[in-house]
């Protein structure tokens, strides 16, 4: 299946009319208490530190594949400049709703993460990009572009789930069992490394397509765009769906500087 990208965007659509949880927007009385200056931004399980943001009023902020009315909000709240881009029309929509209702200024706009070419190089102080490049094959398209997009000194705030999770073998009676059998190897994708039977059922239920993108990707993607990782953290799974996730912390967030290269 080589348009991933338009099947996930679908897939998506299907999942915000559906309000999963990354799509249960923010209420108005969490808006209001960001006005005043009470506040907390998920990107985890788990609020991020407040220092990884700071004061952002007046500051460019880009909320990168993070619709749903959950960041964005918060943000523009705040009092800074937002734009909230992703790939699902039902997503963004969730964050217009939020704006309407609540009365904030933010901007929405439609498009791949990998590909940022609508905005000027040095635009952004700060990008939001919660937990979704595993819908995409190259992440480190999206590093390479949130580099070009930030100014020197800006922030990057990432999070994605540690490699680990798609080593297991999804077997039903192993996880009865407590077991965890390897069976992928990392970097990980659903189009090479699920069967034609299991790849064809994932496309028929309309789930998205993921991808398993190795730490050297990562982490270390980012420091060859030319970030420096300056904040690590982990949180565990709330809702084990894996064996794994009894074990470890599956969920990585990650605090970036970019740097100038010259």
């Amino acid at each position: 299946m080589k348009d991933f990208i338009q099947h996930n965007q679908k897939a998506w659509d299907t999942q915000a009319k559906a309000n999963v949880p990354w799509s249960q927007p923010v209420s108005s009385e969490l808006v209001e208490k960001a006005k005043q200056g009470i506040w907390d931004l998920y990107v985890l399980p788990t609020p991020i530190e407040k220092e990884w943001i700071g004061d952002i009023k007046g500051k460019k902020v880009l909320c990168l594949a993070s619709a749903g009315g959950q960041q964005g909000p918060i943000l523009a709240a705040l009092g800074a400049e937002v734009i909230v881009f992703d790939l699902s029309p039902e997503q963004l929509q969730k964050d217009q709703d939020v704006a309407t209702r609540d009365q904030l200024h933010l901007a929405i706009e439609q498009g791949d993460m990998r590909d940022l070419s609508r905005f000027d190089d040095a635009y952004f102080d700060l990008i939001v990009h919660p937990i979704s490049n595993l819908y995409i094959d190259d992440v480190t398209q999206v590093w390479n572009e949130c580099y070009r997009v930030l100014k020197t000194g800006g922030k990057l705030i990432s999070s994605f789930y540690n490699p680990v999770v798609f080593v297991e073998d999804r077997n039903a009676e192993c996880k009865a069992q407590g077991l965890i059998q390897p069976k992928y190897t990392i970097p990980y994708q659903d189009q090479r490394d699920l069967s034609s039977t299991e790849l064809d059922e994932k496309i028929a239920k309309g789930e998205a397509l993921v991808f398993g993108h190795a730490l050297q990707d990562l982490l270390g993607g980012q420091t060859k765009a030319g970030f420096a990782i300056i904040g690590y953290e982990e949180a565990w799974q709330p809702n084990p769906r894996f064996v794994i996730d009894d074990y470890i912390p599956t969920f990585i967030a990650t605090l970036s500087v970019k740097l100038n290269k010259s």
